[in-house]
């Protein structure tokens, strides 16, 4: 049996879970929009350059990084399918970024410019709406992250992000998570290799006729 193709997320349906929009608002940004398809490794976005266009995750996946005074990535960001994707503070100061977006996926992605985004909010109520809602959601996710951090163990920032990603180990490197959640590749081992013993365990005990030898 063929597989059926995973459905890819969209802008506009996206958009309007958040706010109702009117056919004007969606023409617009139908007529607007642009897609475009890029490689694992590519790069949208350096330090020092300007975020000119927000990007909406079709499919793919992507992380946010910059390199700390000892030459350490340091991951701030996974985003995936349905997801945008911005440097923040460069894209809505429109000053050079201090970090890397990186595909991680092969990915589709929508983007409009700045300047169209400005536009929305000049023309549409619905727009400025938007606009409040998205930077309320980028705000939030901030200080949640400083929170994970400074509050939660490694173990459990482990068990966090894979409730959020539940794939992400086919997706990224050991040393891009490790980066996320603030700890060394070592300590990212040692925890996973606890969590498979435990849930061998489980299983186990659950199951003990499955570890008795059978009889000769």
């Amino acid at each position: 049996m063929l597989k059926q193709p995973i459905p890819e997320a969209d802008l506009l349906e996206t958009l309007g879970f958040i706010v109702p929009l009117p056919a004007p608002f969606q023409q617009r940004v139908n007529e607007e929009v642009i897609i475009e398809n890029f490689g694992r490794k590519h790069l949208l976005l350096r330090p020092g350059e300007i975020a000119r266009r927000l990007y909406f995750i079709r499919s793919g996946f992507l992380r946010a990084f910059f390199i700390d005074e000892n030459g350490k990535e340091c991951t701030t960001w996974f985003m995936g399918k349905g997801d945008l994707m911005i440097s923040v503070y460069s894209f809505f100061t429109q000053k050079p970024a201090f970090e890397y977006i990186e595909v991680l996926q092969e990915c589709k992605l929508q983007s409009l410019s700045w300047n169209q985004l400005n536009a929305y909010y000049a023309d549409f109520p619905q727009g400025n709406l938007l606009g409040r809602i998205v930077t309320q959601k980028y705000y939030i996710m901030s200080e949640e992250r400083a929170i994970f951090l400074r509050t939660q163990t490694p173990s459990l920032r482990y068990e966090l992000l894979i409730a959020q990603h539940p794939d992400i180990e086919q997706k990224t490197s050991q040393n891009n998570i490790a980066s996320y959640l603030g700890i060394s590749r070592e300590t990212l081992s040692r925890i996973r290799r606890k969590k498979l013993q435990l849930f061998r365990q489980t299983q186990n005990d659950q199951n003990p006729g499955a570890i008795l030898s059978p009889k000769n």
